[in-house]
């Protein structure tokens, strides 16, 4: 008898799923990806902002943005990994509590982040006559901005919700 269950995917219901289900997924689906993005990010952002430099719509400081944004969410990543998602599958809520707030106050950063590029950019629009470094490296901010606004939302609105009311839960019951 087969007992292996399929990773439910982007679009699943995971309000009801295994708090460890829920934390793999982020690891496997955002963390690792974002550690793959970044640095091709920043080194298309760096190729358009050196060949189009004396553009007035050239995103410039672009790759600048990008290595603090990556320098963020590492550190971010890093912490949730080490030490909020393993309390989290221990059941450990209202522990968890502090870590969260901290967690939730970096996100609103890595929000005012994406804003940033969004104004560098000019909301991902590319010039007229764009080279192709330059319509790829939009076109992967635009993928990376959709993830990580994903991402986001997985943990603040599934994950910390979740945790938060076991928490509360188990303070009144």
């Amino acid at each position: 008898m087969d007992t292996t269950q399929a990773t439910p995917g982007a679009d699943a219901d995971w309000r009801q799923r295994p708090v460890g289900e829920l934390v793999d997924y982020i690891v496997a689906n955002f963390h690792e990806r974002h550690r793959e993005q970044l640095p091709e990010l920043i080194r298309l952002s760096r190729r358009v902002e050196h060949a189009h430099a004396d553009r007035p719509d050239c995103p410039a400081g672009l790759a600048d943005a990008l290595e603090n944004l990556q320098q963020e969410l590492e550190s971010h990543m890093m912490k949730e990994e080490q030490v909020l998602f393993p309390m989290l599958r221990r059941g450990m809520n209202g522990p968890a509590r502090a870590p969260v707030s901290v967690m939730r106050y970096e996100h609103g950063q890595h929000l005012d982040s994406l804003g940033l590029i969004n104004l560098m950019t000019r909301n991902l629009t590319l010039p007229e006559n764009a080279c192709g470094t330059w319509r790829s490296l939009y076109g992967a901010l635009g993928e990376f901005k959709n993830d990580l606004t994903r991402h986001i939302h997985l943990e603040n609105d599934v994950l910390f919700l979740n945790a938060s009311s076991a928490a509360e839960g188990a303070h009144h019951g």
